[in-house]
């Protein structure tokens, strides 16, 4: 039992890291190009870097390119999300460029290539015991809700695609994921909900309202 239980760990980590590695390689000019752009454009520090729930609810610093401007109002609060969106952070977000710096959370094992996206810190106290089953394999720079119409998902779909992927991991389905987050990624699609920057907070479930 313990070997079948292993044994695709094992695989999933190799693969992780095999994978990570050769795309950091691959795209280091480029994002090294990004860096450089950021600074000029927004200034320091060129990442973005948040605390997030992963494997078993541990926390961890998720890295991304820095896409927002840190602009307040005159109560010393940050503007909403959609103020303070950059062109070149609009661009980051719509080409998925800003998830780059996630190879190196999957390199030091915090995440995988394919499982739920890492989601605040604030969200873990509003989950359903059901819900809250996402976090029982690291968390992915795509999944399965990213390629069954990412930001564009309500929450209850999204939570509920997080589960399905627990309850139905293989490594085929991972290698099918990767392959349909290509596609989606050159079609631009789900990228934003109506009328946000990325979508809307998670409040809780309706039927707990």
């Amino acid at each position: 039992m313990l070997i079948h239980y292993w044994v695709p760990l094992m695989r999933k980590r190799f693969f992780d890291l095999l994978v990570s590695v050769t795309l950091i390689v691959f795209f280091m000019p480029l994002m090294l190009l990004i860096s450089i752009i950021s600074y000029i454009v927004m200034g320091s520090p060129v990442l973005f870097r948040q605390l997030r729930p992963g494997l078993k609810g541990k926390l961890f610093t998720l890295y991304k390119f820095r896409s927002m401007l840190d602009i307040k109002d005159c109560l010393n609060e940050l503007l909403e999300d959609q103020s303070r969106l950059t062109k070149f952070g609009k661009f980051l977000r719509k080409t998925s460029l800003d998830e780059l710096p996630q190879l190196w959370n999957v390199v030091k094992g915090d995440m995988s290539l394919v499982g739920p996206r890492p989601l605040l810190l604030e969200y873990l106290p509003l989950y359903s015991a059901e819900q809250n089953r996402r976090h029982e394999v690291r968390p992915g720079i795509t999944g399965w809700a990213q390629v069954n119409g990412r930001n564009c998902l309500n929450w209850e779909d999204r939570l509920r695609a997080d589960v399905w992927y627990v309850n139905n991991y293989s490594f085929m389905l991972d290698l099918r994921i990767l392959a349909l987050t290509f596609l989606k990624v050159l079609k631009r699609e789900g990228v934003s909900e109506e009328g946000q920057a990325t979508m809307s907070k998670f409040t809780g479930n309706s039927d707990e309202k």
